[in-house]
């Protein structure tokens, strides 16, 4: 059957204004936040309930149509890069907040509602929603759960998959399925924690379960100011040594810090190779011995200037320019590629020498921005995609650097996830059993392959009849495992 009768479908589950056909519409959508690949789609479609998800997904199969979900389309992998045969399920219609309940410390939300927004529906009563990636302000809930993205203060806090309790998702087969709940741990096999960073392989979330944090009685941010990245790791690594765990601890190198004044004047100390930024959060007695000892490691490891946040709205200046830091970089190259690679916090100091190494020798420069205490870096590879070469040789030291994690015993993503960007780098991390262990458990809830295909794994994996299945059920419903209905 023709896309044409799945667009007439469509359309009429959903109605003509949800279902978007025209090339100049579609190529709004042909790429996420990672602009280098590109992907027209054949269809998008704008769903606005659950049961319109359903009804989507139940036609690409009927169809033989792969689908992609894509949030606010902020991802920095490709994970949500479309199918150029394929349906574009775009949620960013549907942004309701449910439910916020302080009492049982949880809120409800649609998968298109903003990060942000959820601290915000939250904050009069006392509660805030922890993960705060750098792009929470334009970021989805959905988007979030998909690639378990992280943030400034996933250090103390966790990830996505730490405050999520339970959500309702569409699973390749048209049902819908309810994972989990508001208890913290329910029993049985994790599979929230399966579908949390699966990057739409396993199903589409339709609704989220959150966990509130109180907001916290006191919080006090530093900026301190280092001649070199060496330094200013000595000092992580010195803080979380003497066992302080902060909220965040934060570093941007000199190109970062030329980026970030560029485009948003921080005002960071001139002069500096390296800046940190550390915040400490909890009880007010806590905060305030704790200061004083990271106060105290900054300035034994050689901080030539530090500043201590008197206001708000003096923290807000030392986080925009941090916050801003990847949108800043188009300030000062017009193309770049956005990796995100995770370390042992005390190699800090020789991988980021050997990231320098691998640019000289590349030929191009790159900007490093990290989350310094758990050890994810975000190097910028800078490059002008209108010089020959450029781009090819951008490529490869985006993947040297990402095979230089993996010596140090690190990963080839910390919060951005796999998508269609590093694909190609599982087999450096995983054996092929590894791989194939991962396929099987696809395959139970997308027996199809029609799911995000394309995505994670480095070449295609099909999956093969699995016998004895009932037509019209579901694996995880034969094995009791989830509520299908």
């Amino acid at each position: 059957m023709g896309i044409d009768a799945l667009v007439s479908r469509l359309r009429t589950e959903l109605g003509p204004a949800a279902v978007l056909t025209d090339r100049q519409q579609l190529r709004t959508y042909e790429c996420d936040g990672l602009a280098h690949y590109k992907v027209t789609p054949a269809v998008v479609v704008l769903p606005r309930t659950t049961e319109q998800v359903a009804a989507v997904v139940r036609a690409c199969i009927d169809h033989q149509v792969p689908y992609v979900a894509r949030g606010s389309g902020t991802g920095l992998s490709g994970g949500a890069l479309p199918h150029a045969d394929g349906v574009l399920i775009v949620t960013s219609q549907m942004r309701d907040i449910l439910a916020v309940d302080p009492v049982d410390e949880r809120a409800v939300v649609q998968p298109g509602v903003i990060n942000l927004s959820v601290t915000k529906a939250a904050a009069p009563d006392g509660y805030y929603y922890a993960p705060d990636p750098s792009s929470q302000q334009v970021c989805s809930i959905g988007g979030n759960v998909a690639e378990n993205s992280g943030g400034a203060h996933c250090l103390k806090y966790g990830f996505t998959t730490n405050h999520v309790t339970g959500v309702e998702l569409v699973v390749p087969d048209g049902s819908v399925v309810r994972l989990g709940g508001l208890a913290p741990d329910p029993p049985g096999y994790d599979l929230l924690g399966a579908f949390v960073g699966s990057e739409g392989t396993l199903g589409i979330a339709t609704e989220v379960t959150v966990r509130l944090m109180r907001t916290p009685e006191a919080v006090r941010t530093l900026l301190a100011a280092f001649a070199s990245t060496d330094e200013a790791g000595g000092a992580v690594s010195a803080v979380i040594g003497a066992g302080v765990v902060p909220a965040a601890i934060e570093m941007m190198d000199a190109l970062a810090i030329e980026a970030a004044e560029a485009a948003v004047q921080c005002g960071y100390p001139a002069g500096a190779g390296a800046v940190l930024i550390v915040e400490l959060d909890g009880a007010a007695a806590d905060v305030a011995a704790q200061f004083d000892e990271v106060e105290r490691h900054c300035r034994d490891n050689g901080a030539f200037e530090i500043r201590i946040a008197a206001d708000d709205a003096e923290r807000a200046l030392f986080w925009k320019g941090r916050k801003s830091a990847f949108a800043a970089v188009g300030r000062i190259s017009p193309d770049y590629i956005v990796q995100d690679g995770v370390i042992p916090r005390t190699a800090l100091p020789d991988v980021l020498r050997r990231i320098a190494a691998l640019s000289g020798e590349g030929g191009v420069r790159v900007a490093n921005v990290f989350h310094a205490g758990d050890g994810n870096l975000h190097p910028l590879v800078l490059f002008d995609d209108a010089v020959p070469g450029q781009a090819e040789q951008a490529e490869e030291v985006s993947g040297a650097i990402l095979d230089l994690c993996i010596e140090y015993g690190g990963s080839i993503t910390g919060e951005h996830g796999v998508g269609m960007d590093k694909a190609k780098y599982m087999p450096r991390m995983y054996t092929e059993d590894d791989l194939d262990t991962m396929q099987m458990l696809r395959c139970a809830f997308d027996p199809h392959h029609l799911s995000n295909p394309g995505k994670v794994f480095p070449t295609p994996r099909l999956c093969g009849e699995v016998p004895g299945r009932h037509k019209g059920s579901h694996p995880l419903q034969e094995a009791g495992l989830a509520e299908v209905f």
